[in-house]
């Protein structure tokens, strides 16, 4: 959500036929030429900067300076419990919604790009901090607001690019793609939070596993009364674990769970992809995954009524089947049975958001998304939404199971696994593996797994 699509390049993916209880993609990192740019791999500025954090003279913006008043700094304190060497990076759009990144002596480095350029260009800027050897802890600070952020670890040196974004009349960001198997960060381990720290909301940071899995990462968060709040994320090797569960799923169910598994050169797990991504390139995939299960639910609210409680001033609304779409009370629009792609996405089809679409509409589409994903809407209890404990999750056949694997292997059980994984009964656990305060005094990420003393 934090970009649009740029462009799209040539992509060429290697099938390699193993066995079921192995990845079937094996990564082969190419160059900038392999690159492919989507909205979930770009952040777009909407202000251009040059390098030395000045605006050019021909814009109207106010100039940006590299360090800025004290106001906005977040210190970040970074464990590193990894039997290797760690780079850690941040990128992000300053409080002038400049790009940005973090140089190791705490200024901002401002990504720049060629208009006349064909292909994405390479940020060759000193842009990677070293952590220090496992057991060390590395304190590094953001010396100002940052919004659309993510703090980066790999177990290498990933890649970061820029393409010239005319909509904008400025550069954008590419990311490295956990999906795209000829990226050239592919071979690297790595793994990222997501943050935004703002004068108006404060600070907002999430393990999301919405798109990958990959390095273990976790996180706490000392907040300004003294408070402390965990996401303690992934269990050490959680990858292998997590390709092994899918590939027994996938030998009890007959579906490609297996297949979201990407190998190294060496042909062991090095990441998994989420089944909303790899449907985007293997389309017909879990084609009829959900077609009992739909069917099913428009069933039973063909002649009972779903209540969907929104969680803010519209209340609960009274949902029904009336001919071929789910309607509610208050609701702009109608909902059509959902694909597979649109249950794992919950960005499309029946859960696509319009500008037009009303409050009652914005509120029912992610509760409604994330009862498909966790097959809620049929277990005892699901004819209200968010109804059901975190215990009723993914108890129910079809369902999305690498969320439900993915919050197995969890620590504490919290990380988004999809992308409304944060929509939970009130006063019940939330699984998203949000932090968040106002006034935050340190970030702690530790990388390799939670600490053991």
């Amino acid at each position: 959500m934090r970009g649009f699509l740029v462009s799209t390049l040539a992509i060429a993916a290697t099938l390699l036929s193993t066995s079921a209880a192995r990845p079937l993609v094996k990564v082969h990192p190419g160059t900038a030429n392999d690159i492919v740019i989507t909205n979930k791999n770009t952040v777009n500025a909407t202000t251009t900067a040059l390098s030395n954090g000045t605006i050019p003279a021909n814009s109207s913006t106010v100039q940006i300076t590299p360090r800025s008043s004290t106001s906005g700094r977040l210190p970040l304190s970074l464990v590193n419990n990894f039997a290797g060497n760690i780079n850690a990076y941040v990128t992000g759009l300053d409080k002038n919604n400049a790009l940005v990144m973090l140089q190791p002596d705490g200024n901002w480095y401002y990504p720049q790009s060629d208009p006349s350029a064909t292909t994405p260009q390479p940020i060759n800027g000193n842009v990677g901090i070293p952590l220090g050897a496992q057991g060390s802890t590395t304190s590094i600070t953001l010396t100002d607001y940052i919004s659309a952020a993510r703090v980066w670890f790999a177990a290498g040196e990933l890649k970061f690019f820029t393409v010239w974004n005319p909509a904008t009349n400025g550069p954008s960001l590419v990311e490295p793609s956990a999906v795209n198997p000829s990226d050239p960060s592919a071979g690297v381990n790595w793994g990222f939070v997501e943050l935004t720290n703002t004068a108006e909301g404060g600070l907002y940071a999430n393990i999301s596993y919405v798109d990958f899995v990959g390095l273990a990462l976790g996180m706490s968060l000392l907040s300004g009364d003294g408070s402390i709040q965990t996401a303690l994320g992934l269990q050490p090797k959680a990858v292998a674990s997590i390709c092994a569960a899918l590939a027994s799923q996938g030998q009890t169910d007959g579906q490609e769970w297996d297949n979201l598994c990407q190998a190294d050169e060496n042909g062991d797990p090095l990441r998994v992809i989420a089944p909303s991504d790899f449907l985007s390139t293997n389309a017909e995939s879990f084609a009829e995954y959900y077609t009992e299960y739909i069917d099913e639910v428009w069933t039973q609210y063909a002649t009972n009524t779903l209540s969907i409680d929104t969680q803010a001033a519209a209340g609960t609304v009274a949902c029904t089947v009336q001919g071929s779409l789910i309607t509610c009370a208050g609701d702009n629009r109608g909902y059509a049975k959902p694909t597979p792609s649109d249950i794992f996405g919950c960005n499309s089809g029946p859960f696509a958001i319009a500008g037009t679409d009303n409050d009652v509409h914005r509120a029912i589409v992610p509760r409604l998304c994330a009862a498909f994903n966790r097959s809620t809407l049929t277990v005892s209890g699901g004819d209200l939404q968010p109804g059901v404990g975190a215990k009723s999750y993914y108890t129910a056949n079809p369902t999305n199971w690498y969320s439900a694997i993915v919050h197995q292997h969890e620590v504490d059980g919290k990380g988004y696994a999809f992308a409304y994984d944060d929509v939970n009964p009130s006063g019940d656990i939330n699984q998203s593996g949000v932090v968040a305060d106002a006034n935050p005094t340190v970030l702690t990420v530790t990388i390799g797994g939670p600490s053991t003393s």
